[in-house]
Parts: C-alpha cells; sequence; structure tokens
C-alpha cells in the first residue's frame, strides 16, 4: 500500500481516494449535499450526461470545463456525514488528482456559500491508495459498503442511501459503478452480499483487514 504519490497515478491502476471533513467536522449536513456530491460525481465521470443547454455570456465565463469521457471508471463509493471513500480507476494519462481537485474543489465551494463557511472544508489534501492485487480490490469494495454499519448508522449496509452498495444488489437504476469488476468474481449477487455481510465481522473485529481500517 502507498499513499499518495502523484508518480504512482497510472493508467489501468485502481485507487482507493479518500478525506475526511476539517477537524472531523461533517462535511454533509442534509440530504441536499449528498445530492450536489453526487452530482459533481456524475458530471467529473459521465461529462457526455450532461445536458447541453443555452449558455449566457456570464455562463459562459464561469462554465466549468468537464473531464474527458472515459478518463475514470468508479467502481464503488460511500459517503459518510465526515468522510467519503471512493475505489476508482484511472482509465487514461488524466491523473486522480486531477479528478480529485474538481469534485472537492466544487463542493467545497457549494458548501462554503451555502453554510457561510469559513476555512478549509476537508483536512488537507485527499489521500490515495495504489490497489495492487485483487483480493485487496474485493475487500475494499466490501469495507466500503460496510461502512455504515461499522460507524453504527445504519444495521445493514443495503439501508444505507449514499453508497453504491444498492447499485451491486439491484435496487438502485442509479448505473454509475462498473460493478463487473467486482462481482465478477463471485457466483451471483447474493454470492456477493454473502461476502459483504460475513466481511462485515471481520471488519468489526478488525482482524485480518487492519490496512483497510483508514477512518
Amino acid at each position: 500500500m502507498r499513499y499518495r504519490d502523484y508518480k504512482t497515478f497510472a493508467p489501468g491502476n485502481y485507487y482507493h481516494v479518500f478525506n475526511r471533513g476539517n477537524g472531523k467536522s461533517d462535511i454533509f449536513l442534509e440530504p441536499q449535499d449528498y445530492e450536489v456530491f453526487m452530482h459533481r460525481i456524475r458530471e467529473n465521470f459521465f461529462p457526455d450526461n450532461e445536458s447541453p443547454k443555452e449558455l449566457s455570456p456570464l455562463d459562459i465565463k464561469y462554465q466549468r470545463k468537464l473531464l474527458p469521457s472515459g478518463a475514470f471508471s468508479l467502481i464503488t463509493y460511500c459517503l459518510m456525514p465526515n468522510h467519503f471513500h471512493l475505489l476508482v480507476r484511472q482509465n487514461g494519462d488524466v491523473k486522480i488528482s486531477k479528478l480529485m481537485l474538481k469534485l472537492c474543489t466544487g463542493y467545497a465551494k457549494y458548501f462554503q456559500k451555502k453554510c457561510e463557511h469559513t476555512g478549509h472544508l476537508l483536512q488537507g489534501p485527499f489521500k490515495a491508495i495504489h490497489i495492487e492485487n485483487e483480493a485487496y480490490l474485493i475487500w475494499l469494495s466490501a469495507y466500503i459498503h460496510q461502512n455504515p454499519v461499522t460507524a453504527g448508522l445504519v444495521k445493514n449496509p443495503e439501508d444505507y442511501l449514499y453508497s453504491s452498495y444498492l447499485e451491486y444488489i439491484g435496487k438502485s437504476s442509479a448505473n454509475l459503478c462498473e460493478k463487473n469488476i467486482i462481482l465478477e468474481r463471485f457466483k451471483n449477487v447474493d454470492d456477493y452480499k454473502k461476502f459483504v455481510n460475513d466481511s462485515g465481522i471481520l471488519i468489526a473485529q478488525k482482524k485480518e483487514i487492519q490496512d483497510l481500517l483508514l477512518d
């Protein structure tokens, strides 16, 4: 495992990207905040899906430049009240650092304006861990999906609205994630659900996966 190092960002590699609120403070206060962050995810991962519209001169001046289509793939995600986790594959030469700059800067500006918040919203630069083997990739998907359970927010991962788990088990049509990267390692969705549920016990006991417990 290696923490953030721009030199290690390379096409075809997977990264666990995460950050949390400055001083561990909440960065999502209500449903609208989660929705705004998810919108930022959609527009940066799927720029071709952004609806065209008539732009005024002022719109053009402040229009956000979107990343190239297909630059990144989102594998799993979870937005928690005071932090977030993304499992991302870099597909081309545009680096993870550029993706995170656009995601986090845009959301921070929204939050600061809405809440009249001053100072840094996030606790320093994001961190990223290079995923170097398949076993770690699979365990990480379970860890991310179990995050709300581990934190005591819900009893089951499918009860949490702001993660990719509902998409994985067919209870959401969001279609944001390349689920096959994980699910093709399992016989079916029920087999994956069992894996995630069984993983929750190990995560709670902090066994075998100490290197995943990042919060």
